[in-house]
């Protein structure tokens, strides 16, 4: 049986994204986030190179979705990405939130994480992305914190696009960024944006528990992504 949320708890979990993410590189071990080791990087041989701009980089998200797994180390190096942004997507994810994607933007450094999964936590990881490919990233100039500079690198990218605001995509307020040319919002202001778009008649706290009904997320989102912005070419 689904443990039953208590009044508001879904709309300030929606209004939380991204959720809290360490500033610092870290290795997430089940429940425990632990520090990146100073004696020696954590053993990364093997393991594919994911880039986290989003909730993926909170330890309180890859608790929830690692759970289960045997508890084995997932090292997330932190560190910047050159001549993108993290901007919202055409899209509303299954917890009612209006989730990020990656733009290119020529000029922006932009803070990420990089997760170093098993195959088991990358399986897992994605089994909790419908709305999201996972590719390759080409071309991409990239500093981190900890660790090598990995070879290849990979993203989950939005589905859907980029969100439309004013003819103009918009950045995550909450992601730290130099040189942003795009505008930016916090996840109440855009999750306002897509209601009074798509619901006017609803109260913010209605739109986002409406929204966890499948039909009705990829209603909206069929209405969002029909004016999206795409990933621009490198």
């Amino acid at each position: 049986m689904a443990e039953e949320q208590q009044p508001g708890e879904i709309l300030r979990r929606a209004v939380a994204y991204p959720y809290e993410a360490p500033l610092r590189s870290f290795v997430q071990v089940g429940t425990r986030t632990l520090d990146w080791p100073d004696e020696r990087d954590p053993d990364l041989l093997g393991r594919p190179a994911i880039l986290a701009y989003g909730s993926n980089a909170s330890p309180a998200v890859l608790i929830r979705k690692l759970a289960g797994l045997p508890e084995e180390p997932l090292p997330v190096a932190y560190g910047e990405l050159f001549g993108f942004d993290v901007v919202y997507s055409a899209h509303i994810s299954p917890h009612g939130t209006v989730p990020a994607t990656l733009q290119r933007s020529p000029g922006t450094v932009v803070a990420v994480h990089v997760l170093y999964p098993t195959e088991a936590q990358l399986k897992a990881i994605s089994a909790t992305e419908p709305n999201y490919e996972l590719d390759e990233v080409p071309e991409v100039e990239l500093y981190l914190e900890r660790g090598e500079d990995p070879f290849r690198l990979f993203a989950y990218l939005s589905l859907h696009g980029c969100l439309r605001v004013d003819d103009r995509e918009v950045a995550l307020a909450a992601v730290e960024a130099t040189g942003r040319d795009f505008p930016a919002m916090g996840e109440v202001e855009v999750l306002e944006h897509v209601r009074h778009l798509l619901a006017p008649e609803l109260d913010l706290e209605r739109f986002v528990e409406s929204s966890l009904d499948p039909g009705m997320a990829a209603a909206r989102t069929t209405v969002l992504r029909g004016n999206a912005i795409p990933l621009r070419e490198s």
